[in-house]
């Protein structure tokens, strides 16, 4: 197992979280100012990505992530998420974290699975920095605080050999394995299965430095090449791309990473171009179908005015209030400092139960017993100064 896998891990699912973040509240976004009630702004946008992204790059959290140390647990990931989540003035519920997590870790995993080579991870990481840091553009602080991590993760992963990249993949392919969560973008561009396992293409351009395969060369003793024959290679394969760049700023080369749920970046690779997908001029509004199902949950996410405190929401998924009981028998009976929208988007309410006890299981405020024991401790200790 590699002991330099959690920064990459967090950095990706973070990157993809703020993506899907990102979409919703533009989506929603109808007014340049707070003017009219109930309505995100671009300005709330912003604040929200800003608080996000400033909580994740924070300089004792990536120094404490950037230590050499084994993989945390999905649960422990999910719970620091959602902490930096609500670093901004937005809060999710539970059932909604969850939903956005499979959401996340499947983009993620499928992102692993068409990496051309072990080291190319470091170039879908360095997409959703290069990403990450064009939402906080306006912002010059958080900027800083972007290339200052972007800096320490090109400093630590750099000078590692092809083994160890090697290693870091097949941690995270172990780590990712018995997650097959049906995402409805990639069942509609065939690159899943029914059963949530993906269906890889054996087409496109090979890694950088490999040749295509269906060649057998045959040298003598004195390293002569003596005689040639080709065999069937079971795909469509052409030469390589140009390698990315793996500095601070550069091309990238492959998209892997990018933001997949707009318009102008579907997601595609060098490597492997799917031939059920078509091209043409037309918006691909597939690439949003799975944020669509969390809108549809979510419902309208509205900012309410609240005259003496911070703005800010709990979203709830349920036609009942019994998740927000059980929440208040954990210790969050007090009064609410943000204001509760109930919003009836359960159609099945067969899985309420269940989903109650998710909420459970990751209130917010947990007892100080139960983080001392788990893995992560320090992590989630900093992420409570928030």
């Amino acid at each position: 197992m590699s002991m330099r896998t959690l920064p990459l891990v967090f950095i990706n699912l973070g990157g993809e979280m703020l993506y899907i973040l990102d979409q919703r509240l533009q989506a929603l976004n109808t007014s340049e100012d707070n003017s009219e009630k109930g309505v995100w702004s671009e300005n709330d946008r912003k604040r929200v990505m800003n608080g996000i992204v400033g909580a994740m790059f924070s300089k004792d959290f990536m120094d404490e992530l950037l230590k050499p140390q084994q993989l945390y647990s999905h649960r422990t990931l999910k719970t620091v998420l959602t902490r930096i989540a609500h670093a901004s003035i937005m809060r999710l519920n539970p059932a909604s974290m969850d939903r956005l997590y499979e959401l996340m870790v499947m983009a993620f995993k499928y992102q692993i699975f068409l990496c051309p080579r072990p080291k190319d991870l470091l170039l879908i990481t360095y997409n959703h920095i290069d990403t990450i840091r064009e939402l906080v553009k306006d912002t010059p602080v958080v900027v800083n605080q972007v290339d200052e991590t972007h800096r320490k993760i090109i400093e630590v992963y750099s000078s590692l050999p092809e083994g160890e990249f090697q290693l870091l993949r097949q941690t995270l392919l172990i780590f990712f394995q018995d997650m097959h969560v049906r995402v409805s973008l990639f069942l509609k561009i065939q690159v899943q299965n029914p059963n949530g396992r993906f269906a890889l293409s054996t087409s496109g351009p090979v890694p950088h430095g490999i040749d295509v395969p269906g060649l057998i060369r045959t040298f003598d003793g004195k390293g002569r090449e003596v005689r040639r024959s080709e065999f069937p290679s079971g795909g469509s394969y052409s030469s390589s791309v140009r390698e990315g760049c793996f500095e601070l700023h550069g091309d990238r080369v492959i998209r892997l990473g990018m933001d997949m749920y707009t318009v102008n970046h579907p997601e595609e690779t060098h490597t492997s171009k799917d031939t059920f997908v078509k091209t043409d001029n037309t918006p691909n509004l597939l690439a949003k179908e799975e944020l669509n199902l969390l809108a549809r949950l979510m419902g309208s996410m509205k900012a309410e005015k609240e005259p003496k405190a911070e703005t800010g929401f709990w979203i709830n998924l349920f036609t009942t209030d019994q998740e927000e009981e059980e929440a208040g028998a954990s210790g969050l009976a007090e009064e609410p400092l943000f204001e509760v929208i109930n919003i009836q988007a359960m159609q099945d309410e067969q899985v309420t139960t269940e989903l109650a006890r998710i909420a459970g299981q990751f209130a917010e405020e947990e007892p100080p017993g139960n983080l001392s024991s788990s893995k992560g401790d320090d992590l989630l200790a900093m992420m409570d100064d928030l």
